[in-house]
C-alpha cells in the first residue's frame, strides 16, 4: 500500500533563528546551509518574517530585504520560500495602518517571497480580513491562521476545539482568501488529543482539497505527538526543523519525524542520507553561535504557562543584558496569572510579550501594581476583541493607570496613513524615499533611521566573540585534558558573558547555579523637586526625544526604551519643564529606575 505525503515545512532559516539566537544571525553565516538544503530535496522554506524581519536591522546591521533576495537568488525560481506576519502588525510590534499594511505585501512579493503565514494573537477575524486581502492582491499565498495554546489551569471559554472551529467558521463567512489554513501552536503546549480533534473538525468544515497545516514547537517535548495527532486528524502539512536548531524551543527535528512515521501510512517522502548531510553543514554554520541552554531544554511548566519558543530565547537573552536572568522561573510561574486575567489572547507574538511584561511587573512591583502599557491597551480592546472579556478589576485598574477608556471598535481606523509620515522622515534625514525605505521607517521606527544613517550597533552572540578566559576548557585540549576525580568539594568561580559578569557556583552533586555579578552602585543624583520619571519596564534607552531645562506637556513622549523585543514610549505624567535627565541613550535600566525629573 502506498503511504500518504505529507507535506512539510523547514523552518531552520527563521522560526530556528528566532527560537534559539532570539533571530539574531548573519545572512553569510547561514547562506551554505540553505543551499545544502536545497540539494537535499527540501522544497519549502521559512526565509523571514516574523522577528527575523526587525531583528536584522536592529541586531545585525543589515536589510532584510537584501536577506530575501540573496535567499530566493540561492535556492531559484523553484523553491517555495514563506514568511510570517502578525496580522495588522504585520512584520512590526504594534498596528500598521493600511498603506504599510498593503506596502509589506507589495514588498515581500517583489524581494522572492512566495507565501505569507497571517495569524492575529486575539483571533479577532477583522485583523485578518484587510491584511488578507493585500496578501492575494499582491499575487503571493495567503496562509491564514488559527492561533492556538493551552490555557492555564481552572481556566475554560476559550481555545478549545469549539472556540477554533468557531474562529474558523468566521473566516469562511468573511469570504477572505487564503490558500491554505495553518493552525499555529506557538507555545507548544495544546494537549494532542486537542489537535487531534481541532483538525478533525476543521477536516469536516472545508472542502477536501482545502489544504490544512499544523505548526507547533518542542519546548513542552509535545511536538511528535501533537504532528502525529494533526497528520491523523486530516493536516496535510506540518513545520519541522534541522539540528541544530531544532527540538527544544523550535519545532520537531525532520529525522525524528522521519523515524516517528515508520510503520504508519505517513512519510515524508525524504532521503536520510541527504537530510544528513544538509544538517550537517547546517551544524557546521551554526558552531560559533551562543545556543542559550534553555532553547534546547523541554520545559514542563511551560504547560501551565504558556510561553512560545520564539519568545523565550528573546527574552532570555534581554534578561542576560538587563541582569535580571535570575528572576526568570518567576517571571514564568506569574504569566498564568496575566494570562488567566488578559482575555486569553494566544501566547504568540506580541500578545506573548505583553503576558512577559507583566509578568515581569507583577514580579519585580507586586501584582497589579504597575500595567504594562501594551497589556493595558491590549485589555482595553485596543488591538482588537480578545477571545473573552478581560478581568473587571484588571480592565479599570489598567484604565485609570493608562488614562484610555475601554475602546470597541476596529483598531485599523484609528491608525493615521504611514507613508506620508514615514517619507518626512526620510527627506529630513536626507535618505532616499523608497517604497523599502518608507517600509523600514514604518515597522522598525528609530533603529530602522539608526540602520540607514549607518548607525545601526550589530549584537550578534558568537563563542569566538567571547574573552579569551572563557575559551579555556573548550576546542582539542578540553577534550585532551584528564578526567576529573570523582568526588570533588564544591566551588565557585566568576565568568563573563556577553561583557557581563555572573557567579557561578557548583555544589558536590554537580548542581551549578548562577547570578550576575551586581553591577557598581552609581552615585545618586542630586536631589531635584518636581514629578519623578520612572522606567516602567527595564530595557535599553534608544533615544531621548527632549532636552534639558525643555517645557512639555502631559503625555508628551520623553524618552523611547526597548524593553523584551518592544520599543516604547514613556510620556510626561504630567505638565512642566524638565529639570534633570537622569540616562543618556545606550543606558540600560530597571523598572522604576528614575529617568526624567519635571518642575
Amino acid at each position: 500500500m502506498s503511504k500518504k505525503v505529507i507535506q512539510f515545512m523547514d523552518t531552520s532559516f527563521r522560526d530556528g533563528f528566532q527560537s534559539v539566537f532570539g533571530a539574531r544571525v548573519l545572512t553569510d553565516d547561514f547562506m551554505p546551509a540553505v543551499k545544502a538544503s536545497v540539494e537535499a530535496g527540501i522544497t519549502n522554506m521559512e526565509a523571514g518574517g516574523g522577528a527575523r524581519f526587525q531583528s536584522l536591522f536592529f541586531y545585525c546591521g543589515e536589510s532584510a530585504f537584501d536577506m530575501m533576495d540573496r535567499f530566493r537568488k540561492e535556492v531559484g525560481p523553484d523553491i517555495a520560500l514563506q514568511t510570517l506576519a502578525r496580522g495588522i502588525n504585520v512584520v512590526a510590534l504594534s498596528q500598521c495602518p493600511r498603506d504599510i499594511i498593503d506596502l509589506h505585501a507589495k514588498m515581500f512579493k517583489k524581494h522572492g517571497i512566495t507565501t505569507i503565514r497571517n495569524f492575529d494573537a486575539l483571533n479577532d477575524v477583522r485583523n485578518l480580513e484587510y491584511s488578507g486581502q493585500r496578501i492575494a492582491h499582491h499575487g503571493l499565498n495567503h496562509q491564514i491562521v488559527i492561533s492556538m495554546m493551552e490555557l492555564p489551569p481552572g481556566c475554560s471559554g476559550a481555545h478549545s476545539p469549539e472556540f477554533y472551529m468557531d474562529r474558523l467558521k468566521q473566516i469562511l463567512d468573511a469570504k477572505i482568501p487564503f490558500h491554505s489554513i495553518c493552525f499555529k501552536d506557538a507555545s507548544g503546549t495544546c494537549n494532542p488529543t486537542k489537535v487531534f480533534e481541532t483538525l478533525k473538525a476543521a477536516r469536516k468544515m472545508v472542502s477536501d482539497d482545502t489544504i490544512l497545516w499544523f505548526h507547533t514547537h518542542d519546548t513542552a517535548g509535545l511536538g511528535i505527538s501533537q504532528n502525529m495527532a494533526a497528520i491523523e486528524g486530516g493536516a496535510n502539512g506540518i513545520d519541522l526543523a534541522k539540528s541544530p536548531v531544532s527540538g527544544g524551543t523550535c519545532q520537531p527535528d525532520i529525522l525524528s519525524m522521519m523515524h516517528a512515521m515508520k510503520g504508519t501510512q505517513y512519510t515524508l517522502d525524504l532521503d536520510y542520507e541527504k537530510i544528513l548531510v544538509a544538517m550537517d553543514a547546517f551544524e557546521e554554520a551554526m558552531k560559533d553561535y551562543f545556543f542559550p541552554p534553555e532553547a534546547k531544554m523541554v520545559s514542563s511548566r511551560v504547560t501551565l504557562s504558556p510561553m512560545p519558543g520564539g519568545a523565550l530565547t528573546a527574552n532570555t537573552m534581554m534578561m542576560r543584558d538587563t541582569g535580571t536572568l535570575h528572576l526568570y522561573a518567576d517571571v514564568i510561574k506569574e504569566m498564568s496569572e496575566v494570562v488567566a486575567r488578559g482575555g486569553f489572547g494566544t501566547s504568540v507574538t506580541p500578545v506573548s510579550q505583553f503576558y512577559f511584561q507583566q509578568a515581569y511587573l507583577n514580579v519585580t512591583q507586586g501584582r497589579w501594581k504597575k500595567i504594562n502599557p501594551s497589556y493595558g491597551n491590549m485589555v482595553l480592546g485596543y488591538f482588537g476583541r480578545t477571545p473573552v472579556p478581560p478581568d473587571a478589576e484588571i480592565v479599570k485598574i489598567a484604565s485609570e493607570q493608562l488614562g484610555k477608556p475601554v475602546f470597541t471598535d476596529d483598531p485599523l481606523d484609528i491608525l493615521e496613513p504611514g507613508i506620508p509620515k514615514a517619507t518626512k522622515i526620510l527627506e529630513e534625514n536626507k535618505l532616499p524615499v523608497t517604497d523599502e525605505n518608507i517600509f523600514i521607517i514604518a515597522s522598525c521606527e528609530q533603529k530602522g533611521l539608526d540602520y540607514l544613517l549607518g548607525n545601526a550597533i550589530v549584537n550578534i552572540r558568537k563563542i569566538s566573540d567571547a574573552p579569551k578566559e572563557e575559551k579555556k576548557t573548550g576546542g582539542k585540549q578540553a577534550a585532551a585534558a584528564p578526567a576529573a576525580p570523582a568526588a570533588i568539594g564544591p566551588r565557585s568561580y566568576t565568568i563573563t558573558v556577553n561583557n557581563r559578569p555572573y557567579n557561578v557556583s557548583v555544589s558536590e552533586a554537580g548542581a551549578i547555579h548562577s547570578t550576575p555579578v551586581a553591577a557598581p552602585v552609581a552615585p545618586a543624583p542630586a536631589a531635584v523637586e518636581g514629578t519623578d520619571v520612572e522606567a516602567p519596564t527595564p530595557g535599553n534607552i534608544l533615544k531621548i526625544l527632549v532636552e534639558l531645562g525643555a517645557t512639555v506637556t502631559k503625555d508628551q513622549p520623553l524618552v523611547v526604551m526597548e524593553a523584551m523585543k518592544m520599543e516604547s514610549e514613556v510620556k510626561a505624567p504630567c505638565a512642566g519643564k524638565i529639570v534633570a535627565i537622569h540616562i543618556a541613550p545606550g543606558d540600560t535600566v530597571q523598572a522604576s529606575d528614575l529617568l526624567f525629573t519635571i518642575g
